[in-house]
């Protein structure tokens, strides 16, 4: 990938983004259609928008080198935004919602836990969880996409992270997972998350069950470990050893709180990159017979996927990345500044929200020729120098970028990979918009044939 020039580096004077409503600001415009009202403040606007949310002075950013800087100064330059209620409720004082010192204990103590040669340990997880799901499917069988890969992702993500083998207790932790993130996602793009935390609407009244199904659930896994005083192949047990630089273990809610973190990243991100990419492959017939391809060369008929395969499954991994740049789960990125903040030179003021889109930013022209467009061989080693740095970044970037991104990458490929092999999803014609929730989801249900080949 190509870095920015100094020219094109310095941040201009902001532009004003369209006009807002007393009061509310944006609020509403944003609310009603989040993707396109950022995309709206790039195009008609520029790379850097001026604007509001309710009363809170908002900056629109478009350019990969102001987005790397917002990004590598997410601990220092700036600050991470408040979640609200609701995302302390889910994820507690984990990854996603601490700061600071604390922030930095618990990264130095989860990161091991998810390093490449873990991942290489989970990979067999991942295939047979995959070669189970071929193997329960039947030709001209109607199925809905999302749902199935969903099922799928959380029975891998229910193995690997707790360890847990069991039909009935993988649909429970499921069940409370999904509603969590429902509610999470309504409160990130609406009105709900911006009331007072005492109101108790009934999207808040669900979020409270749904957490106290989780806390149950995943306290039974940590008491269970405890008890066998045995060392299992899963994420939890890797957290039960793990210590920080001080040599301090992580508590029982630090463990909860880092789990459900790695279960939601481990979770809806693959399988939303994993339903996206079913949908992208059926509407184009001639990169699926690409992926044939490879999978008869690097693989052939006789096996199924290793781990070792995936560095030769070259194709197969551009299809992950450009599915990624085309649908990325996550798709917003937000910023504060704090007192004395400073951006490619200028100045911005405490208290400001810079955003940034990896869905506007992914399907940008200037970056992307044809943007809309699904070329997984924009990703070939020749052609990828071309693209500037942080064009590319549905994982973040910086400190805080997710340390599940390689879990998620591989996963998706060898699961990518173990089912092409033996099925395909001919899903039913027309468009399928992308829904902007917690994570970027279709619109309706992604309701396919299954062929099997």
């Amino acid at each position: 990938m190509t870095t920015a020039n100094a020219s094109s580096y310095a941040l201009p004077e902001p532009a004003p983004g369209p006009t807002g409503m007393p009061l509310l600001g944006n609020l509403p415009d944003f609310a009603a259609d989040p993707l396109a009202f950022l995309t709206r403040l790039r195009d008609d606007h520029g790379d850097v928008v001026a604007w509001r949310l309710g009363g809170r002075p908002c900056l629109f950013l478009a350019r990969p080198e102001h987005i790397a800087e917002v990004l590598a100064g997410a601990e220092t330059v700036f600050r991470k935004t408040e979640l609200g209620s609701a995302f302390r409720q889910v994820f507690g004082a984990g990854l996603v919602t601490s700061e600071g010192a604390e922030w930095q204990r618990r990264r130095a103590a989860v990161q091991p836990a998810v390093r490449p040669r873990h991942v290489k340990s989970y990979a067999r997880t991942m295939i047979d969880c995959a070669e189970e799901f071929v193997s329960d499917r039947r030709s001209c069988e109607r199925v809905d996409v999302r749902r199935e890969m969903m099922t799928l992702t959380q029975r891998i993500a229910v193995r690997t992270i707790f360890g847990i083998d069991s039909t009935g207790r993988e649909a429970a932790i499921g069940r409370a997972m999904d509603i969590a993130q429902e509610e999470l996602g309504a409160s990130l793009r609406g009105l709900g998350g911006r009331l007072p935390a005492w109101i108790p609407t009934p999207g808040r009244r669900r979020l409270a069950a749904a957490v106290e199904e989780i806390d149950t659930e995943v306290g039974r896994v940590v008491k269970e470990r405890r008890r066998a005083h045995e060392e299992r192949d899963d994420l939890v047990s890797r957290l039960m050893a793990a210590s920080d630089e001080q040599g301090r273990s992580l508590t029982d809610r630090e463990i909860r709180d880092e789990a459900v973190t790695l279960y939601v990243g481990g979770h809806e991100t693959t399988g939303m990159l994993l339903t996206w990419a079913w949908y992208l492959l059926s509407r184009n017939p001639e990169a699926r017979g690409r992926l044939t391809a490879e999978l008869d060369d690097v693989i052939g008929q006789g096996r199924a996927p290793s781990y070792d395969d995936y560095e030769q499954l070259r194709y197969t991994r551009q299809i992950v990345k450009e599915t990624l740049r085309l649908y990325p789960p996550v798709w917003l990125t937000r910023v504060v500044a704090r007192e004395g903040s400073v951006l490619a030179g200028r100045s911005i003021p405490e208290g400001t929200m810079l955003w940034t889109s990896q869905w506007a930013t992914h399907r940008d022209p200037r970056w992307f020729p044809d943007p809309a467009e699904f070329r997984p061989e924009r990703w070939n080693d020749e052609v990828a120098t071309g693209i500037p740095e942080h064009a590319w970044y549905p994982f973040g970037g910086g400190p805080r970028a997710c340390i599940g991104a390689r879990f998620a990458q591989v996963e998706a490929a060898l699961v990518l990979a173990t089912v092409a092999r033996r099925c395909h999803f001919d899903i039913d014609s027309g468009d399928i918009a992308p829904k902007a929730e917690l994570m970027l989801r279709p619109d309706r249900d992604v309701m396919a044939t299954v062929r099997l080949v």
